[in-house]
């Protein structure tokens, strides 16, 4: 791959159909959202969902790389809010990420205006509701960059361009789903599948027979991992037939029973009604999926912009200066079911964490809190856990996976490089198996049931940043905690200060937010 697209829980193929902190010096784009409750119908049954502006799935963000985005965001909700930018770096301004580790939630009946610049970077990303469990109810939508036009990526344009949010979704309301949670409880199996906020064969995208187009595919939903076909059509990732109507394809990965839903990819000089079966696909088979995921490679020899932190994408060529080992489980802690990390069950604080460390604010986390391997055994425990870590380092994370489904991590405020991953315990001696050249930048990566997967990572960006687990009801449970990326200079080279706009609360509360 020759231009920069990270892999965000967002894929983009291109498709042939054969057929018959803000910078003065860039543009700025101005954007108001009024956030409100509203009935949908996205499985045929009315429910009470989250609205943008009126519309589910929310509005769509277009920007051109560097640009500032000032997003103003008005909460009518009877509940706080918070929207967060899946896969958008926030170069040196945690202060924008829109978790709460870094954010006090919206007040219902107020505004906060987010202030981010999409900083070197182009490719496809989404937004989506952070707080409580407010994904369930909608809230979320599409983020296309686009390359400065003097910048060329390695393909023609394509005659089209679609974003594609899939996910799965329940006919319970987010707080029904919340109660169980909160109850020690698993979710129970998903009530059906959701391309663009619509069921089966709700969704139609019409193209011209022999044009190429692109679809930017998001899982947008909360404990699914998913396959995307398309009936009869062959796609190529990019950032990794007939004249009639065909079927896209939805269905889960790992799960029993196998779920599916359709959209409906329709040509435009067809009159013919959707015919032919569904294409099947793997959704058990690991060893098939483990062998596609590490068939993804970089096509070196395009021309396109490329992220370098530390001129990384001769990633292998670094030295990396620690090794940090990150397994998940589910612990009973309590009586009630927990998610964990290295055995820590992460409970959110009573203040932001970016805001206590900034004002120095004791009792709200400690540093080392995370440790940086497994402790084996019973003896897992709850922690407002935060790993400590130092500006330029560049290190390896092995994730290690001992459960029977799969897992999806994502670290917010950088890419890595999947350098490798494979079934069974990570030794030193599986490093002889990774790709040292040309794996694909990306911040959100899979680790499939009872294997790891490595990567590489430079910290390049200062701030309090989440890791967590993107099956939101682990997060929810505690299968997450924060990176501090720390810088002795305190320089603004490194960090921007806190925003004057800042929300604060909890202990925070009734501080200024001048620049210290």
């Amino acid at each position: 791959m020759g231009d920069y697209r990270a892999f965000c829980a967002s894929f983009v193929v291109f498709l042939l159909f054969l057929g018959n902190g803000v910078n003065c010096e860039d543009p700025y784009r101005f954007i108001t959202w009024k956030i409100t409750y509203g009935d949908i119908y996205p499985l045929g049954v009315k429910q009470q969902g989250i609205l943008i502006n009126g519309q589910f799935p929310g509005p769509q963000i277009d920007a051109v790389t560097n640009e500032n985005l000032i997003i103003s965001v008005y909460n009518y909700l009877r509940e706080p809010f918070l929207i967060s930018w899946n896969g958008i770096q926030q170069r040196r301004n945690s202060w924008q990420d829109g978790v709460y580790g870094t954010n006090c939630p919206i007040p219902p009946g107020k505004n906060f205006t987010y202030a981010l610049q999409v900083k070197d970077q182009i490719g496809s990303f989404f937004y989506f509701p952070s707080l409580g469990f407010h994904k369930a109810a909608g809230a979320f939508g599409g983020i296309r960059i686009w390359s400065r036009p003097r910048i060329p990526v390695p393909f023609p344009p394509p005659a089209g361009d679609f974003t594609v949010l899939a996910g799965d979704w329940y006919k319970r309301n987010h707080y029904q789903l919340r109660r169980i949670l909160d109850g020690g409880h698993n979710l129970p199996f998903p009530d059906g599948l959701l391309i663009n906020g619509r069921g089966w064969n709700g969704y139609t995208f019409t193209v011209d027979p022999g044009k190429t187009y692109r679809f930017r595919i998001s899982n947008v939903g909360l404990t699914t991992s998913i396959n995307f076909r398309i009936q009869g059509h062959k796609m190529k990732l990019v950032e990794p037939i007939s004249q009639q109507k065909t079927t896209t394809l939805l269905f889960p990965r790992f799960t029993k029973p196998v779920l599916a839903t359709t959209a409906i990819l329709h040509y435009s000089n067809s009159w013919q009604r959707v015919s032919g079966p569904i294409p099947g696909g793997p959704t058990t088979q690991i060893d098939w999926s483990l062998n596609q995921a590490r068939s993804f490679r970089w096509n070196l020899t395009a021309s396109g912009p490329r992220p370098n932190p530390q001129g990384s994408y001769h990633y292998g060529l670094i030295k990396t200066s620690r090794t940090i080992t990150l397994a998940n489980s589910g612990p009973i802690i309590n009586r009630k079911q927990r998610y964990a990390v290295n055995g820590v069950s992460y409970i959110p604080a009573d203040t932001p964490l970016k805001i206590a460390d900034y004002f120095n604010i004791p009792g709200v986390f400690s540093l080392g809190s995370m440790p940086s391997s497994p402790s084996w055994g019973n003896n897992a425990y709850l922690q407002t856990a935060v790993m400590s870590a130092n500006f330029r380092e560049f290190i390896e994370i092995v994730f290690q996976n001992w459960e029977d489904t799969v897992q999806s991590w994502h670290i917010d405020g950088h890419s890595f490089f999947v350098v490798g991953m494979d079934g069974g315990q990570w030794t030193p001696a599986s490093r002889a198996r990774y790709n040292l050249r040309d794996t694909v930048a990306r911040c959100t990566t899979q680790v499939y049931p009872k294997s790891w997967t490595a990567i590489y990572m430079a910290l390049d960006n200062v701030g309090m940043w989440n890791i967590r687990s993107e099956n939101w009801a682990r997060q929810y449970l505690g299968q997450q905690f924060y990176l501090r990326v720390y810088s002795p200079a305190h320089s603004w080279r490194d960090e921007l200060p806190i925003p004057k706009n800042a929300l604060l609360c909890g202990r925070a509360r009734g501080r200024h937010t001048r620049p210290l």
